[in-house]
């Protein structure tokens, strides 16, 4: 089992930029991939964007082109670069870890784009 943390959350207008981290504390010899997801109000949680563990990426459609996954191993660190930030982005972002088919979750950040 991993704990996740994650940060970079925060209020920002539309058309801005945000950068969340997670960081990973414990054995991830196991990694499979990993994951960010939001929630909205009154909304499911969706899978926003997710990275392997041989870096293969996958994003949401309607974040394609302006969010970015990236991790780095030596810090054991995931991040999310959002850019061109509109207000129906406004959600609870966790990020998610598969660990050897366990999912692991952060406690979410929460982003708010005002227009």
């Amino acid at each position: 089992q991993v704990q996740l943390v994650e940060s970079g959350g925060g209020l920002v207008q539309a058309g801005g930029s945000l950068r969340l981290s997670c960081a990973v504390a414990g054995s991830i010899l196991s990694l499979n991939a990993m994951g960010w997801y939001r929630q909205a109000p009154g909304k499911e949680r969706e899978l926003v964007a997710s990275i392997t563990f041989r870096g293969a990426t996958d994003y949401l459609d309607s974040v394609k082109g302006r969010f970015t996954i990236s991790r780095d191993t030596a810090k054991n660190t995931m991040y999310l670069q959002m850019n061109s930030l509109k207000p129906e982005d406004t959600a609870l972002y966790y990020c998610n870890a598969d660990v050897g088919g366990y999912f692991s979750w952060g406690q979410g950040t929460q982003v708010t784009v005002s227009s």
